[in-house]
């Protein structure tokens, strides 16, 4: 692996009109309201403007996705009408794939490129067509992009700019030998772009052979729980999780909460418990046909349903405002993925909660939560909860002080009246 130059980690004081974008993307931006690039965006946008290869970290939630887009579209410059692929965006799951390609529409409106969305749980058909018909920007997961290949609807050898977008998620899901495989593909004087909340080692490898002198842009890349997240561990026997579940949904008053379970069969049984009980509530998980994963996410920020039960799928990524509070039903397998499961709450500085339901063969994941994030979590014993055992509860001392909530909902939470 060669040496990476640069390592970018200050914030500027630079405007968006500073980084030398088209007139036709700085009108875009301008009528979104943004005027200052996040560091990310001010760190990773002036080289792949320079056509550098370029590595960028930084946690969920900071405009990393702007940061490719916004000197991509620079670079391509408009529609090329019946042109082959220039730019291709691999990412690791439809949701996500879905929002990139809505940020270069917005963000291209008025140099109008062609974007085609390809992933699986739909037809072929619309995405034949739009191919046919000459896409300027390929946004694909793994998987339909090849079956595509395979099928000899396309090929990547006319492909300039290849992003690698959420590499560590697709690493945790099993894709890199299909990544791997596409990279191949592609056009070997490509420019090249890796974006990442984390850079492992597995992803370092991957760049020793995908990318040529890599310009690193690092952002706030130690992952620890926001200011702005209230988090705390409720032990419990395994057979009442679900009880404490309703008796904590009950006692607090939110707006809106994600239930994170660590598999599928898991989050529609307690989606199906939790209808039941007649709570408004959906469930959203990969096995579901794509259909019902867009509407389950579209009912959920509008508001019409307030409870989301979810696997990791919705931990990162998705671009999910004003969530009050995140439950995790199950102690995630990786470490990592704690912390973005509870940062789906506390974003743009607004506070939120986030509770994590821990019974006793759970207890060695959560110390590695505890130690990845160098800090004991405080744990507690909810009041007039029926607990069949006692809980063992670690010494106040031992956790954080509680912060004080500034900001309350005056409805009760969930249930439908």
């Amino acid at each position: 692996m060669r040496k990476l130059a640069g390592h970018f980690t200050q914030t500027t004081h630079m405007t968006f009109h500073d980084l030398g974008l088209d007139e036709s993307i700085l009108k875009s931006i301008d009528e979104f309201g943004f005027t200052t690039p996040t560091p990310i965006q001010a760190g990773a946008i002036p080289h792949i403007l320079e056509g550098k290869d370029v590595i960028g970290s930084a946690q969920t939630g900071t405009g990393k996705t702007a940061a490719y887009a916004l000197p991509i579209l620079h670079r391509l410059g408009g529609h090329k009408k019946g042109a082959p692929p220039r730019c291709l965006v691999l990412g690791p799951t439809r949701e996500l794939a879905a929002q990139v390609e809505d940020q270069f529409a917005s963000y291209g409106k008025y140099c109008a490129p062609k974007c085609c969305l390809i992933h699986g749980g739909v037809g072929y058909g619309k995405q034949l067509d739009e191919l046919r018909e000459g896409a300027d920007v390929v946004i694909a997961t793994p998987g339909r992009l090849l079956d595509h290949l395979q099928q000899g609807n396309f090929d990547l050898r006319s492909v300039e700019v290849l992003v690698l977008d959420e590499v560590d998620r697709m690493l945790d899901m099993g894709f890199i030998d299909d990544v791997q495989r596409i990279i191949k593909l592609c056009n070997q004087n490509r420019q090249t772009l890796l974006f990442s909340a984390t850079v492992s080692d597995d992803i370092k490898r991957l760049v020793a052979k995908s990318l040529k002198d890599p310009v690193e842009v690092s952002i706030g890349i130690k992952l620890t729980p926001a200011e702005t997240v209230k988090h705390e561990v409720y032990p419990v026997g395994a057979m009442q999780k679900f009880d404490l579940l309703i008796a904590l949904i009950e006692a607090q008053e939110v707006d809106s909460m994600i239930i994170f379970c660590r598999m599928k069969v898991g989050a529609d049984r307690i989606a199906r418990w939790l209808q039941e009980r007649e709570y408004s509530c959906v469930a959203m998980h990969s096995n579901l046909p794509q259909k019902a994963r867009t509407k389950a996410l579209e009912q959920f920020k509008t508001g019409k349903m307030k409870i989301l039960v979810a696997t990791d799928i919705a931990s990162r990524g998705l671009d999910i405002a004003n969530v009050t509070h995140v439950i995790n039903y199950d102690v995630p397998e990786h470490a990592e993925d704690y912390v973005h499961r509870i940062g789906r709450t506390g974003r743009a500085q607004r506070e939120g909660d986030a509770a994590t339901l821990v019974a006793p063969d759970e207890q060695a994941r959560l110390d590695a939560i505890e130690k990845f994030i160098d800090q004991p979590i405080k744990q507690r014993k909810l009041e007039n909860f029926n607990y069949f055992h006692e809980p063992i509860i670690r010494s106040e001392s031992a956790a954080p002080p509680k912060r004080r909530r500034r900001n309350t909902s005056s409805s009760r939470f969930g249930r439908r009246r």
